[in-house]
C-alpha cells in the first residue's frame, strides 16, 4: 500500500462544484440544570402517547408517525463547551423528569463554503443521537441496530437525516449521532495534553457506548450493532474497524466510498480508508500553526486562551476544505490511542476490531470536478487541452504514461470529463480498494461491491456514472422518486444491508449470491439496475481499471511520497 501523505504537499485550491451539504434545524445551544437539558423552546412538540423509554441518563419519549417512532435529540454525551473543548466527551448529567426528545438538535460547528463565516445552524453544543425505530416496538424484541455515521469530509454533514427505509426493510432500529467535526473536532496541540485530536472518532465511539447501554430499553440488541457510513462516514466505518478503543462498541461495518482522497488535486484532509494519516507531532505543529494565527502563541496557558477563544473564530481561522492546511488538524490523526496506526496499515497487518465488514467504491468514484489549476482559474476538464493539463499536474513524469492509457478519443462527449473522470477512479479509489480489501480479508470477513450503476440518481449536468456515494443516496432515497430499474436496485441495497445487520451475511430473498472475497477469485458484487446484479472476480475489475499499473504506481511513483 503506497503511502498517501498527502498532509505534506502543497494544496492546489480546489473548487466545489457538487457539495450540497444539508444542515439540520437551527436550534440554540441547549443548556443544563439540575433536572437535565432544557429544551430550547419553552414548549417542544408533544410526545406521543406509548413512547416513554428509560435510559441511563433519564426517561425520554417521541414521535410517533404512521409506522414509525422516532426520538429526534437525545443528549448523549456533555455538551463539550469551556473546559471540555478538546477533550474527549464526557458523561451528560443525568435528569429526572421526561425528556422530550422531540425536535431535531443543532448540527456541529461547520465551515461555510466559501470560507469566512460558520455554517447557519451549526453550534458547538451538538453531540446528540437520534433513534428511530418501528412504531410499537418495545423492550426485549432485540431488533438489530444499524448505526450511521455521516460524511461531509470530517468538516460538514452530507446528511440524509432519515432511517426509514432501514427500519421499514429491516426491520431494524436505526441510530444517527452528530460528532465534533473539523479544527473543533479534531485539533492536536501540545497544550492539550498528550493524545489529543481525534476528538471526532472518540464522539463516535461515545455514542456508540450510549447504544450499548441503552438501545435494549427500545428494544434492539446491544449486541448486534452495525456501524456504516458513505465518504468520511465510509473512511470513519475503516477507522473505528482499525481502532482498539472500539473494540466491542459494534460487530459489522459498512464503508460506502471510503476511498476518495486525490493526491494533488485535493479540497479534503488526507483521511479516506487508504491514507497514511498524519502523526500527532506532525498535527501539533499544525495546531502551533493556528494558535499563533488566532494569538495564543504566546501565552502562559495556550489552552485556556484557546478555549476562550468564540468557536466562530476558530472555526473561520482553522483549515477548511479549500485549504486544508489553514491551521490545525481537520480530520483524523495518528494519535496513539484512538489511532495507534493509519486504518490502511492496521489493515495491512491485520491490527483490527474481529467484526465483519462490507466495503466498496462506485467503479467511476468521483464526485464531479473539485478543481482548480492556478488559484482563481478554474480547469474542470471541459476540453482536451485541461483534461491534460490536470493530468500533468496530478501525475507529474507518469502524465504522459496516463494519457497513454486514457486517450480522451476512446471516451464518448463529454469525452474530456469522463476521461479524467475515469482515470481519478481508477487511480485513486478502486485500485486501492481492491489491495484494501484482500489486505482486510485475511483478518476478518470481507463483504466486497463495486456500485456499477451509470444512471445512479442525482446526476447533475456532467456525467458522473456510478459516482461517489451515489449507492448511498439510492437507498435513503423515497421509492416513490425511483423509476422502476432504480427501484429494484434500491430493494436489493436495502435487503442486503439489513439482512448483514439482522445475520451478518448480506443474502436475502430476491437478491444474487454474495459470497465472500476471500472466496476462490476473489468475488466482488457488482451492483447494477434493473436486478442485473452479479458476482464478479476481482480480476476482472482490476483490468478493466488499470490496477496492474496503478498498483505498481502507487509503490513505487515519486508523487506518491
Amino acid at each position: 500500500m503506497r503511502a498517501w501523505t498527502v498532509w505534506r504537499r502543497r494544496y492546489v485550491v480546489g473548487v466545489v462544484t457538487a457539495v450540497a451539504m444539508a444542515v439540520v434545524a437551527v436550534v440554540p445551544s441547549l443548556g443544563y440544570s439540575a433536572a437535565g437539558p432544557a429544551h430550547p423552546s419553552a414548549a417542544p412538540p408533544a410526545c406521543s402517547a406509548g413512547t416513554l423509554v428509560p435510559t441511563g441518563s433519564g426517561p425520554v419519549c417521541g414521535l410517533t408517525a404512521g409506522r414509525q417512532t422516532s426520538y429526534l435529540d437525545i443528549p448523549y454525551a456533555a455538551p463539550p463547551l469551556g473546559n471540555l473543548r478538546w477533550t474527549p466527551p464526557q458523561p451528560v448529567q443525568p435528569w429526572t423528569a421526561t425528556y422530550p426528545a422531540t425536535q431535531p438538535a443543532a448540527g456541529c460547528l461547520a465551515p461555510s463554503y466559501p470560507p469566512g463565516h460558520v455554517q447557519a445552524g451549526t453550534s458547538e453544543n451538538c453531540l446528540f443521537l437520534e433513534v428511530q425505530e418501528p412504531a410499537g416496538t418495545r423492550p426485549g424484541q432485540r431488533l438489530p441496530v444499524m448505526f450511521e455515521i455521516h460524511g461531509g469530509g470530517f468538516l460538514g454533514e452530507f446528511r440524509d437525516d432519515d432511517g426509514t427505509n432501514f427500519v421499514g426493510s429491516g426491520p431494524a432500529i436505526y441510530v444517527y449521532a452528530a460528532y465534533r467535526l473539523g479544527v473543533m473536532g479534531f485539533l492536536a496541540d501540545q497544550a492539550l495534553g498528550p493524545h489529543s485530536g481525534d476528538f471526532g472518532l472518540q464522539d463516535q465511539q461515545a455514542a456508540l457506548r450510549w447504544v450499548k447501554d441503552n438501545i435494549a430499553g427500545f428494544g434492539g440488541d446491544p449486541g448486534n450493532v452495525t456501524i456504516f457510513g458513505e465518504s468520511a462516514g465510509g473512511a470513519s466505518v475503516c477507522d473505528q474497524i482499525a481502532s482498539p478503543t472500539a473494540a466491542g462498541l459494534f460487530q459489522r461495518g459498512i464503508s460506502i466510498s471510503g476511498y476518495y482522497n486525490f493526491d494533488v488535486n485535493t479540497i479534503w484532509w488526507p483521511a479516506d480508508c487508504k491514507s497514511a494519516l498524519p502523526d500527532e507531532a506532525q498535527a501539533q505543529h499544525l495546531g502551533a500553526q493556528l494558535a499563533a494565527k488566532v494569538g495564543c502563541a504566546n501565552v502562559s496557558d495556550v489552552a485556556a486562551c484557546l478555549r476562550a477563544l468564540p468557536a466562530d473564530a476558530l472555526v473561520e481561522n482553522g483549515g477548511q476544505g479549500l485549504d486544508p492546511t489553514g491551521g490545525g488538524a481537520i480530520g483524523p490523526i495518528v494519535n496513539g490511542t484512538t489511532l495507534p496506526m493509519s486504518a490502511s496499515q492496521a489493515f495491512a497487518l491485520g491490527r483490527v476490531n474481529r467484526v465483519k465488514a462490507i466495503i466498496g467504491v462506485g467503479r467511476d468514484e468521483f464526485n464531479g470536478g473539485v478543481y482548480l489549476n492556478t488559484p482563481g482559474h478554474p480547469v474542470v476538464a471541459d476540453t482536451t487541452a485541461e483534461y491534460e493539463q490536470l493530468v500533468r499536474q496530478q501525475f507529474g513524469p507518469l502524465a504522459s504514461t496516463v494519457l497513454r492509457l486514457y486517450p480522451v478519443q476512446h471516451y464518448p462527449s463529454p469525452s474530456p470529463f469522463i476521461a479524467y473522470r475515469t482515470v481519478m477512479a481508477d487511480a485513486f479509489s478502486v485500485c486501492p480498494s481492491l489491495e484494501s480489501y484482500a489486505q482486510l480479508s485475511r483478518a476478518i470477513p470481507v463483504y466486497a461491491y463495486e456500485d456499477d450503476d451509470a444512471d445512479s440518481p442525482g446526476q447533475t449536468t456532467q456525467p458522473l456514472g456510478a459516482n461517489h456515494s451515489a449507492v448511498n443516496r439510492l437507498a435513503h432515497d423515497v421509492p416513490g422518486t425511483l423509476d422502476p430499474n432504480q427501484l429494484a436496485l434500491q430493494e436489493q441495497v436495502l435487503s442486503e444491508w439489513t439482512g448483514f445487520a439482522r445475520t451478518g451475511v448480506p443474502n436475502a430473498p430476491g437478491t444474487p449470491p454474495w459470497t465472500l472475497f476471500a472466496a476462490p477469485g476473489n468475488p466482488v458484487m457488482s451492483l447494477q439496475a434493473s436486478g442485473d446484479s452479479t458476482l464478479v472476480p476481482a480480476s476482472s475489475i482490476a483490468t478493466q481499471h488499470n490496477c496492474q499499473f496503478w498498483d505498481s504506481v502507487n509503490r513505487t511513483a515519486p508523487w506518491a511520497s
